[in-house]
């Protein structure tokens, strides 16, 4: 590490011997100023150790039920579960992933909201967290096993329809997860409707900025319930991934395969010492016994893989498949919810609209009146323009003139008015 560090921080420099340059405080140091730091404020070696350091988990063990709080760096537990490192990325709270469920050759990979584990055929390994799912999810997952281990215990034997140990896992987190996005629906409806009523009664800046953080709010929930649904959807469409998931009937494969190769040997070694007590001529074959002994295990060795390969996906994939659309359903109806809620707001918005829209038509049609208003009122200033005027005519001399001239004056602009009105009505411009 601080051979690593010498090459990656620039030399430091010395203060001990003074050059020509650094004598004359007058002169501008060139060398200091070549060697200037570079990347300065830049932790490097502390993000890499952050990347690198412990994590605290929580264990569940399948057999007992019991939890314990573990804390491993990730290359522990890339190589306890058999996973590469941007599978446990997918895990870091330090990063915002999308809903993933990936199944691996040793363990499941599930990033369901809060809930990030990793699930193998023998344990649970949970991101340790205060968070309340995550503590409901441990004490759920610990609650369905010891529920089984007594069944178990009482029946003397694993019921038939019973799952294995990851599906159980799976399973509480999928209901975990659904739990979740269902409570942050019913959250989100408990403070739009009542918005939305508001702001059809009563239009203003203060109601519209808030309908439009819950319609933020809308869509990002949206996004994360569509991907989780397309998610399981995936997951069930694709069969091999589905049997990939399945880590107990693999582990009992790889056990299964195990025993036959240790009874193979130990036939091998039965065989391989009755040839050796038997008179064996140089000219001669194998002795039959042998080959007949290693022909069929051989034999037994592939039926007993075949059978195994074809008798447990099948049912297994039904199985899974069938867990899985269930919890499709239930998160496919918290999407139809916020389907409704967007049609909703959709409908609200196109009410204001049409409101705003009158509004702005009442607006536009006080202004072109109080356009013809003001155009009528000008002719007065016109003729009041005029006589103002420093000429001398006949008309001034009568007493009475004044008047008239008011009256003609108000007439016709009276005329002029009404005229107008008659024009828009004709036009269709506003309705009277």
């Amino acid at each position: 590490m601080a051979e690593l560090k010498e090459r990656l921080l620039p030399p430091k420099p010395s203060f001990a011997t003074a050059t020509p340059a650094a004598s004359n405080p007058q002169e501008p140091s060139a060398a200091c100023a070549g060697h200037r730091p570079l990347f300065q404020g830049m932790d490097f070696l502390g993000l890499k150790k952050r990347g690198q350091g412990r994590r605290s988990w929580i264990c569940v063990d399948s057999t007992t039920g019991g939890s314990q709080v573990i804390e491993v760096d990730k290359f522990t537990m890339m190589r306890r579960c058999d996973l590469p490192a941007r599978d446990l990325r997918l895990l870091d709270p330090l990063f915002v992933y999308p809903s993933t469920i990936l199944g691996r050759e040793k363990a499941i990979v599930v990033n369901l909201e809060q809930i990030r584990c990793i699930i193998t055929a023998d344990e649970v390994f949970l991101l340790n967290s205060s968070d309340v799912y995550v503590l409901q999810y441990v004490a759920e997952l610990q609650r369905r096993l010891t529920a089984h281990s007594v069944d178990a215990l009482a029946g003397g034997s694993t019921p038939p329809d019973c799952l294995p140990f990851e599906f159980r896992a799976l399973e509480v987190a999928l209901e975990a997860a659904c739990t979740f996005l269902d409570a942050q629906v019913a959250e989100l409806e408990i403070e739009a409707y009542p918005a939305l009523d508001e702001l059809t009664s009563k239009i203003s800046t203060l109601n519209l900025e808030h309908v439009r953080r819950l319609k933020s709010r809308l869509v990002a929930l949206t996004r994360r319930v569509q991907k989780a649904r397309d998610e399981i959807e995936q997951l069930m469409d694709d069969d091999g991934d589905m049997a990939e998931m399945y880590l107990t009937e693999k582990k009992r494969r790889k056990e299964a395969s195990f025993y036959s190769d240790q009874s193979m040997q130990g036939f091998g070694c039965i065989g391989a010492g009755v040839s050796v007590s038997a008179p064996v001529s140089p000219v001669s074959s194998p002795p039959e016994p042998r080959k007949l002994v290693e022909k069929n295990l051989s034999l037994a060795r592939s039926r007993q893989e075949d059978s195994m390969k074809s008798s447990g996906n099948t049912e297994n994939v039904e199985e899974l498949e069938m867990l899985l659309e269930a919890y499709f359903v239930v998160i496919d109806s918290t999407l139809n919810k916020l389907t409704s809620l967007k049609e909703y707001i959709d409908d609200t918005e196109d009410f204001i609209n049409i409101q705003l829209d009158n509004v702005r038509n009442q607006l536009i049609q006080f202004e072109l009146l109080l356009t013809v208003a003001t155009f009528v009122v000008a002719i007065f200033g016109v003729v009041a323009g005029i006589f103002g005027m420093n000429f001398s005519i006949t008309l001034f001399e009568k007493p009475r003139a004044f008047q008239w001239v008011l009256i003609i004056t108000g007439v016709s602009g009276v005329v002029i008015f009404c005229s107008f009105l008659c024009y828009f009505r004709y036009r269709r411009l506003f309705p009277l």
